[in-house]
């Protein structure tokens, strides 16, 4: 990836296929996602649309291909969470520890600010010292670890979570855009 090829932008129902083939190795061979099969394009279509009408969805290209996406969605369902998301990135084999994740971040932060939001909220599966340094390194602070929250190929995982305010600080927040 090279500053003058790569680009961030919205992401598109065409880019569904790309986005979900890059999730899939983390769905198969990890344990960074918890989800037992991979999404095919069309679940990945909705999810994409989703994210667009009420937070944010972006890709990263390379000379014209996906090589990794960002999002934010809702945190808790509840009203009093609207000013809060949770937000997460994932790059394609080979991507990882390139800045692509950081830019990504940049780019995704910013724009759900913009929308009004103020606090991100990010987990991630232990032990997993990439995505911490990436969120430690974007301003995350450490908020708490579920131990042994999750089962996935023969063994528990915790799963940590780090937060991170976006917004201004405000004694009443603004209405979501």
């Amino acid at each position: 990836m090279t500053a003058v090829s790569a680009r961030i932008r919205d992401a598109c129902d065409a880019d569904a296929g790309a986005c979900a083939e890059i999730y899939a190795p983390y769905v198969t061979d990890t344990a960074i996602s918890f989800e037992s099969e991979p999404p095919q394009p069309g679940v990945m279509a909705r999810r994409i649309a989703d994210a667009l009408r009420t937070h944010a969805w972006l890709v990263l290209e390379d000379q014209g291909r996906v090589i990794g996406y960002a999002y934010g969605g809702p945190f808790r369902a509840r009203r009093a969470y609207d000013w809060s998301c949770e937000v997460s990135v994932y790059l394609g084999h080979g991507r990882q520890r390139t800045g692509g994740g950081r830019v990504l971040y940049e780019a995704l932060l910013a724009r759900l600010a913009e929308r009004g939001f103020r606090t991100v909220v990010a987990g991630m599966t232990l032990p997993n010292d990439a995505s911490v340094g990436l969120h430690r390194a974007m301003g995350f602070e450490e908020i708490g670890t579920f131990r042994r929250i999750g089962w996935k190929h023969g063994r528990w995982h915790d799963v940590a979570f780090m937060q991170r305010v976006i917004g201004a600080e405000a004694e009443a927040p603004p209405e979501l855009v």
